[in-house]
């Protein structure tokens, strides 16, 4: 089995990646949707943020306020506060799958989806060389990665000059909070350029893909 750590900044484009190699057999497993599971009513990360960040997160039906949250955590410099609660519980559920699919499964490739794969610091000292058998990084230019953070937060709606502005500048605190790049590449095994049309990226995970099953029928 090959344990694969896919990471890109905001706006990169991993996701796309991620759903491109699993529709050639990689198992991937999403850390955004974890976490997203693990923050519904009734779970503890649930209970650990409404504790730690208010009401105010809250909306009238119960479940967190997603975008309220983000906006305290980034805004105020909160972010470590959020990560502390929520990476720790992720990493461990994602060890356990692993291991589970590693049971089913000797020869399979098995694929984190990250954002923060070498940020993180709730997994021990350089957690990646310990979880990941080899990293993935999806690259893109920094302007096309806010342009497309834009075109997601604003779902096809038109928006005023201040708007895209205010989301251009949230943008770009995020980006400024993720290592750079440069950085994430000269610790990655793979990198993939993703600053053109889905079918180059897509021949890039093509061929990607057959190192990757070669090393984990190995």
């Amino acid at each position: 089995m090959l344990c694969v750590g896919l990471t890109g900044g905001l706006g990169a484009g991993k996701s796309t990646a991620a759903r491109m190699f699993a529709a050639l057999g990689a198992q991937v497993l999403s850390s955004d949707d974890m976490a997203r599971a693990m923050m519904q009513p009734g779970q503890s990360v649930y209970a650990a943020i409404v504790e730690r960040f208010g009401s105010a997160v809250v909306l009238a039906d119960g479940t967190l306020d997603r975008l309220a949250l983000s906006r305290i955590a980034f805004a105020e410099g909160r972010v470590e506060e959020l990560n502390a609660i929520v990476h720790p519980a992720v990493i461990a559920r994602q060890e356990e799958m692993v291991t589970a699919i590693a049971s089913q499964d000797p020869h399979a490739v098995v694929m984190i989806e990250s954002a923060l794969v070498f940020e993180t610091k709730h997994a021990g000292d350089e957690p990646w060389r310990r979880r990941f058998d080899k990293i993935v990084l999806v690259t893109a230019p920094e302007e096309l990665k806010i342009a497309r953070f834009v075109a997601r937060a604003s779902k096809g709606s038109t928006l005023s000059e201040s708007e895209r502005e205010a989301l251009e500048a949230e943008a770009r605190r995020r980006l400024g909070l993720q290592m750079s790049d440069d950085k994430k590449a000269s610790l990655s095994d793979y990198v993939l350029t993703n600053d053109g049309p889905e079918t180059e990226l897509e021949w890039q995970v093509d061929q990607l893909w057959a190192i990757l099953k070669a090393a984990a029928g190995a």
